[in-house]
């Protein structure tokens, strides 16, 4: 078996572990509604809620945000399933599919980037495990005062909360991933029903859906509109380019390619658009309800008479946040950290090092701030992880015609070796198409001012996603063919 011949390369192979090593074709063993459940599990969840508010807290109306979010979904669907192709033929994990485009060292560099992401994404769901446990106890001592979330830090309480939060997550991986399992199942059935309560709630709160979708877009001309969607649609791409990539973690288990292709077709836009239809309207209706929208779904459940409803909320908060972080954001950095050193980094110590990244990115700093979570977060990262796919997609389809010799992939002297291990042309095709993004990233955070380049420049941050996918991708194409 194929399996077996390259797991005899593990003694003297630097490139192969068990978590690397192909699935071997006994193994693939998901189908259809695996991954649609997958999909429906991971995208109801607190994030997604705060993407569709945050669109109605800039100024969007309920239908305007609920269709950029279908269409971004629909738009990144499709780099999701092109991607997912080699995990379901060849049982690879995205690191290993990566050294046929960037070479067997040169995977570090994709793989390292979207571990950082990764990383970035597990302190944001830890902090709001973590808040949700400081309002739980805010909610039977109301003299505590809300979280500072302007100074650097926030307060002590707040920060310990995070803590423990954080190590509850730590526990979990040195535990195993299996132990997720009862909470992955108890998330599928609690956040459905508290999404619908809290429909319920708005709708009931707010006197009628009627007066809900009738607010009003505050966006007073097309112009204003369109400056603000495509950004948020760069961001509802951006949300999940993550997954883009590493989609072949998932499909490698997959029974065929027919499975994860109508699994994920049914399971991604839908139930995202759905969830993010509830964050919508709840959104919406606070307006009505508190005279301004809250956006936080933490901080809104906070208002809530009742002591009992709000500990019940914060409390499926945490579990369910607690569940999405496992399967979102540890498995595929996991991997990632391991690709750098097989024999010496493995699953756990791969999610120790993923745990602690997450950390000193200040999630709370990017929490605060609904232009910061669109802008700074979403958009930015979309900048370094659309290049990538856009190259990997060129190699696999244009370039090798979707045949790759998987040996191969697991020795250094073999055709992925490129250059010492390094394919140059991956490398400055990425640079290529990270490169027009950058202006537009330090003006939006600040760092240089509006008139230092030309605007048309700043604006191709708006895109970012777009940019770098398709000028990586050509670049890639042009260079590899001229060789």
């Amino acid at each position: 078996m194929l399996n077996d011949r390259l797991m005899n390369l593990k003694a003297d192979s630097s490139l192969i572990n068990e978590d690397l090593a192909p699935v071997s074709p006994s193994k693939r063993t998901w189908g259809t509604w695996n991954y649609a459940a997958l999909w429906i599990s991971m995208s109801l969840c607190i994030p997604t809620y705060t993407m569709a508010s945050s669109m109605i807290n800039n100024g969007m109306n309920w239908w305007q945000a609920v269709l950029t979010i279908f269409i971004g979904n629909a738009i990144v669907l499709v780099p999701m399933l092109l991607n997912g192709h080699a995990g379901a033929k060849y049982g690879i994990p995205f690191p290993v599919f990566a050294r046929s485009s960037f070479g067997t060292k040169g995977a570090n560099i994709p793989a390292m980037l979207r571990a950082i992401v990764a990383c970035g994404w597990f302190g944001i769901q830890t902090w709001i495990g973590g808040e949700s446990l400081y309002h739980l106890i805010r909610a039977w001592n109301p003299s505590l005062a809300e979280i500072d979330t302007i100074s650097l830090f926030p307060q002590a309480l707040p920060m310990i909360c995070f803590g423990l939060f954080w190590l509850l997550n730590m526990f979990i991986i040195y535990k195993g991933v299996e132990s997720i399992r009862k909470l992955l199942v108890f998330k599928a059935i609690f956040l459905p029903i508290a999404a619908i309560a809290l429909f319920c709630w708005a709708v009931i709160a707010a006197k009628g859906l009627g007066p809900i979708l009738r607010e009003p877009s505050k966006f007073t001309d097309s112009a204003s509109f369109f400056k603000f969607f495509f950004p948020a649609l760069t961001a509802v791409v951006g949300f999940w380019a993550t997954l883009s990539l590493n989609i072949p973690d998932f499909t490698r288990y997959s029974k065929s390619q027919k499975a994860h292709i109508k699994g994920q077709a049914i399971g991604l836009p839908p139930s995202m658009t759905l969830f993010a239809f509830v964050g919508v309207v709840v959104t919406s209706a606070s307006a009505i309800i508190y005279g301004s929208p809250e956006w936080d779904p933490v901080k809104l459940a906070s208002h809530f008479d009742s002591k009992l409803m709000v500990t019940f909320a914060m409390i499926g908060i945490i579990i369910s946040t607690l569940a999405t972080n496992i399967a979102a954001n540890i498995v595929s950095p996991a991997n990632d950290f391991s690709n750098l050193s097989p024999k010496k980094i493995n699953f756990k110590l791969g999610g120790y090092i993923t745990g602690v990244i997450g950390i000193l990115i200040f999630p709370w700093k990017l929490m605060a701030d609904p232009n910061g979570y669109i802008f700074t977060w979403l958009i930015a990262y979309s900048s370094l992880l659309g290049p990538i796919g856009g190259i990997m997609i060129v190699d696999y389809y244009f370039i090798r015609k979707k045949e790759l010799i998987v040996d191969e992939l697991y020795q250094h002297n073999g055709q992925y070796k490129f250059s010492n291990g390094f394919n140059p042309v991956a490398i400055m095709a990425l640079l290529v198409g990270i490169l027009p993004n950058i202006p537009g990233f330090l003006l939006n955070i600040k760092i240089v001012d509006a008139g230092t380049v030309p605007s048309w420049i700043n604006e191709l941050y708006h895109y970012a996603w777009f940019v770098g996918f398709f000028v990586s991708g050509f670049v890639y194409w042009l260079l590899t063919k001229k060789k």
